[in-house]
């Protein structure tokens, strides 16, 4: 069964730009990672310093200052300072979308 040329260039429309491709491959590299994963689950819920995350995950800070860092690079997550704390939060509210979808596709 070979294509239309009509239907060829209709899902060849449909693709995604180079650009949105790289973008859609780094969100999903964010979430490749179970620490980055859990770290974005609980960012998702409230902005928390790396203490809190550590506590909460029972991982070094170290390893959590490291996923942290990666999650920053890729625009997933912000920071703010309040005094001596860095506080993490998700700096696309969108991201709780990608969660709730990848839930209902398991």
């Amino acid at each position: 069964m070979s294509l239309e040329i009509s239907e060829e260039l209709a899902l060849k429309n449909f693709m995604p730009k180079k650009s949105d491709l790289k973008n859609m491959t780094t969100l999903f590299y964010a979430f490749s990672d179970d620490t980055r994963l859990k770290i974005i689950v609980l960012l998702s819920i409230r902005a928390l310093c790396v203490s809190d995350i550590s506590l909460i995950l029972g991982i070094n800070q170290t390893t959590i200052s490291h996923q942290l860092k990666i999650l920053k690079s890729i625009n997933i997550v912000a920071c703010d300072r309040e005094g001596k704390n860095i506080i993490y939060y998700i700096k696309n509210p969108s991201i709780q979308d990608v969660l709730n979808a990848s839930v209902d596709c398991i």
